[in-house]
This record gives C-alpha cells, sequence and structure tokens, in this order.
C-alpha cells in the first residue's frame, strides 16, 4: 500500500467540497476549517450568524455545519435565513452544537437543519457527511 499524506489531498479519493462552518467559538471552527482544509476541501470559518450569512452568499458552500447557541444572531435564525438566500434552498445544514435535547433537534428540523449533531463529533463522521454531499 503506498504511502499517503494528510498534507497531499492528491493521495485521497474524497471528493472536494466547499465547507463552511459556522461557530462563535472561533478556536472549534478554526480547527474544523484546517482539517478540513489538508484533506482538500475549501473550508472557511465564520464566527457570527451574520458573518456565515456573508460566507455562505461568497462561498455557496455544499454543506455548513452550524452552531446553534450563538449570541446575536443563533443557528436557528441563521438556518431560516440561509434557506430564503437563491441559490442555497438545497445546501446542507448540519447542526454541530452541544443542545442534544429532543426539542432542540425538532426545532432545528423545523428551522430547516438536515441534521443534527452534538459536540464532540469525530472528524470521521464530519468527514462522511462532507463526502455525501
Amino acid at each position: 500500500m503506498p504511502f499517503s499524506s494528510l498534507n497531499d489531498p492528491s493521495s485521497h479519493s474524497v471528493p472536494n467540497r466547499r465547507v463552511l462552518v459556522i461557530d462563535d467559538n472561533a478556536d472549534a471552527a478554526d480547527t474544523l476549517v484546517a482539517i478540513r482544509s489538508l484533506l482538500g476541501h475549501d473550508a472557511v470559518a465564520a464566527h457570527s450568524g451574520v458573518e456565515g450569512l456573508r460566507a455562505a452568499e461568497k462561498q455557496h458552500p455544499d454543506v455548513v455545519f452550524l452552531d446553534i447557541g450563538m449570541p446575536g444572531m443563533n443557528g436557528f435564525e441563521v438556518a431560516v435565513a440561509m434557506r430564503q438566500i437563491a441559490g442555497l434552498e438545497t445546501v446542507r445544514i448540519v447542526a454541530l452544537t452541544a443542545w442534544r435535547d429532543e426539542a432542540t433537534r425538532e426545532r432545528a428540523k423545523s428551522a430547516g437543519f438536515d441534521m443534527h449533531l452534538t459536540k464532540p463529533t469525530s472528524i470521521e463522521v464530519i468527514e462522511e457527511i462532507i463526502i455525501e454531499s
């Protein structure tokens, strides 16, 4: 088996995807983006809901990992607004949050989220979601 490196995206059979991570925890968002970038994806971080909507309009991501509990514009509001932007109506929006109760899951579904993951989530699960997008 040939040696492959995380630093060499051509060594992977993973398709390149546009990934947007929206989380007010800059360290968490930036780390996730760095790992996705190493795997060959076009990954961008935004640290607020408003910044995330601007980035989504610019990048037109294949998948968005969106925190729910953010100050200002929360993840529910961002998901609803994103679904109203031309060209983003069908983007895959995944909640990546510490909120795990059933009421939050139902509210996320109503707001337009496609999936709900609770933190911490494994890198493998995140990569699988990206590949399926």
